[in-house]
């Protein structure tokens, strides 16, 4: 896999790096945030469930008044789509019904997770 954290491998020459992706919610907290993981049948504690095709990395977490969520995509074109088939429905079903205060795309130069 492109970007693979730990491969040791140089990235093969025209492979693209994944892309990063940073949602910040105002006023959306830990509930929802469970509640919209539930819909998508994905336990973030065991890390077992219906994860998406295409997503590399997930972290969420509180930040004052509200919460961020940051991504690792193998491209946007995954994300877009679980977003069509999946997370817009979940989301709305979770109680998350206005759009993300900051969504932001970023171009990676490199993600690591060092002893994982």
């Amino acid at each position: 896999m492109k970007g693979e954290p730990g491969n040791g491998d140089d990235e093969p020459e025209g492979c693209e790096m994944a892309d990063g992706l940073m949602l910040e919610f105002e006023g959306v907290g830990q509930e929802q945030y469970d509640a919209v993981n539930a819909r998508l049948g994905i336990d973030q504690l065991s890390g077992k469930g219906d994860w998406p095709a295409g997503l590399v990395f997930h972290a969420g977490g509180a930040k004052p008044g509200g919460w961020v969520v940051f991504e690792v995509w193998e491209s946007k074109e995954a994300q877009e789509r679980f977003m069509n088939e999946r997370l817009g429905r979940a989301l709305q079903e979770g109680g998350i019904t206005d759009p993300p205060t900051r969504a932001d795309w970023l171009e990676l130069a490199a993600y690591n997770s060092p002893g994982a």
